[in-house]
């Protein structure tokens, strides 16, 4: 009877164990790198112990692995050589019975559901533990994975080939993404993470300004024509040209406008324009926002004209266009109202067909493609593969996209309902 209360104790260890590697296995596979990084920062040795075990996964989860199915093999055989002295050979039927139950729920069930609902402090407790785990059962666990490897290899399976190379960008996009549905984050932090992001992939030609709605001023008007136009603008900012409007040859800011004004005893008369303006800054339209924006900063600039490959004006871009890009439209008191997307009653939206896809997706929590075209009208004219007419009906994308104005070959107005 004693051996009987002996091999009772070993299995209760076993199943101890097992605990443990169960609920340690799913921890350091489910913590959290950013608050380990958070904690090992602060000094917390283990949190710097449990990033170096889990910086060879494969080694950590076969060393596990080795164990548990070590100490579940030992308590099943413990567990049926007691049930067989008791009950004889309907003993083992008995112990398949009673080894699946507190396999399944002492070693899987509950270590696994505690450690998920905790994982970064359920692998700091458990990481001595599974430190000794892997010096014993490392080598072996080494093993065992070229084993595999190999026989994978003979079906033409590479494991590294096959891993899914997700990015920084991606992976914090996706948490984002998450935090947002989950509630943790409201829209507009999750827009300007996205935004923040963003600038990795974006180009000039994506935030610039088109050509047909950039403001200009002519060389060859009056002084006081000039000085006119400046003051009626919203913008502080403005490129100056002669002879044809694609010909920039300065940038006119309002600033240096009044304090030459001012200057010359409110005689507009008397004013040089060709002293006043700086000379403009040409850059292409493939240039990374990002390095646009570190170069708007080295260079104490806020303005760029975009070129083409022909060194043709496209349009021009602003520090502002990159900043609200990231925190969005930002309005001052002189900035006019432009119409661009108008929801309406029957949950449609009426949006000019200039209107950035960009925008329009920030603005209504759409995900519109936007890789190939920059503009709603660009989309429709893409999907439809013509030009459309008025009152043509397109649906794609899960919109349903009616043309109410065209302008010539341009589409001006759309409305776009989700269906």
């Amino acid at each position: 009877m004693g051996e009987l209360w002996i091999a009772a104790a070993g299995v209760v260890v076993c199943l101890c164990f097992s605990f443990l590697f169960s609920g340690s296995e799913t921890a350091l596979t489910a913590s959290s790198k950013a608050r380990l990084h958070a904690l090992e920062a602060n000094g917390d040795a283990r949190a710097a112990l449990v990033t170096r075990l889990t910086e060879k996964k494969d080694r950590l989860i076969g060393a596990l692995l080795v164990g548990n199915n070590l100490v579940n093999t030992l308590a099943a055989s413990l567990t049926t050589s007691i049930l067989i002295a008791l009950f004889g050979d309907a003993g083992v039927v008995y112990a398949t019975i009673m080894v699946t139950v507190m396999l399944v729920i002492l070693s899987e069930i509950l270590p696994k559901s505690w450690a998920i609902s905790a994982p970064e402090r359920f692998a700091l407790f458990v990481s001595p533990f599974v430190r000794a785990v892997v010096f014993l059962f490392g080598g072996i666990s080494s093993v065992a994975n070229a084993i595999v490897r190999g026989l994978l290899g003979l079906f033409g399976i590479r494991l590294d080939a096959n891993m899914l190379d997700t990015s920084a960008h991606e992976e914090l996009r996706g948490t984002v993404e998450v935090l947002h549905r989950e509630g943790s984050f409201v829209k507009a932090d999750r827009d300007r993470l996205g935004g923040l992001l963003d600038l990795e992939e974006l180009e000039v030609a994506d935030l610039m300004i088109h050509r047909t709605k950039v403001r200009s001023i002519d060389a060859d008007e009056t002084p006081a024509e000039i000085v006119a136009q400046v003051l009626a603008s919203p913008y502080t900012r403005m490129p100056v040209w002669r002879e044809d409007n694609d010909n920039i040859i300065g940038i006119l800011h309002a600033k240096d406008v009044l304090r030459a004004l001012s200057a010359a005893g409110n005689d507009a008369a008397k004013l040089d324009i060709s002293k006043i303006m700086t000379p403009p800054w040409f850059v292409p339209d493939t240039t990374p926002i990002k390095e646009q924006l570190n170069a708007f900063l080295r260079r104490k600039t806020h303005m760029a004209i975009v070129v083409d490959e022909y060194g043709e004006m496209e349009g021009l871009v602003t520090l502002e266009d990159i900043i609200e890009e990231i925190v969005g439209d930002i309005a001052d008191e002189h900035d006019t109202e432009v119409a661009g997307v108008k929801p309406q009653p029957d949950g449609s939206v009426i949006v000019e067909g200039n209107v950035p896809i960009r925008d329009l997706n920030r603005a209504l929590d759409w995900s519109l493609p936007d890789d190939d075209f920059n503009t709603i009208a660009g989309l429709v004219i893409h999907e439809a593969k013509t030009i459309p007419d008025e009152k043509q009906v397109f649906t794609f994308h899960g919109k349903r996209i009616t043309v109410l104005k065209k302008d010539k070959n341009r589409v001006a107005r759309l409305r776009i309902k989700p269906v």
